[in-house]
């Protein structure tokens, strides 16, 4: 039963593929290579028919499995440079505070600090009291 089943089912794909003249137009020719390089109803039982359904749906899974298993590869990959980034940010963020703060503490002192104001006064800005001398050295 199964066979006779299977037959029907690809003298069926076979007829439904032919191509059927028009009225009033010469086809024989078409279907003369059609039949060519598909082959008679019997050559295409003999070699084992078209494609089994199962073969197609098959590899159509396999098709969809690799797909998948790309796009969550590289989603992966975005994610774990996504981390890496934010890990290096982090540490900048990290140094910037510190420096902030250091420079927060360097503004205080030279606020409120008499001897900072002096000490910055004569490196920053080459100032001098009114009672020393500046002697050039070459």
């Amino acid at each position: 039963m199964s066979r006779i089943a299977n037959t029907y089912w690809v003298d069926e794909r076979i007829r439904s593929q032919e191509v059927l003249p028009r009225p009033g137009s010469s086809l024989a020719s078409v279907q003369q290579i059609s039949r060519e390089i598909i082959g008679t109803k019997t050559e295409v039982r003999r070699r084992g028919g078209i494609v089994p359904a199962w073969v197609v749906f098959g590899m159509l899974i396999l098709a969809i499995g690799a797909v998948c298993v790309t796009v969550n590869l590289r989603t992966l990959a975005k994610a774990q440079s996504a981390a890496g980034q934010f890990a290096s940010m982090e540490a900048d963020v990290e140094s910037l505070r510190n420096l902030n703060h250091s420079l927060k503490v360097e503004v205080e002192k030279l606020k409120n600090d008499p001897r900072t104001i002096e000490l910055a006064a004569r490196s920053r800005l080459n100032m001098v009291r009114s009672n020393e001398y500046v002697v050039p050295v070459e």
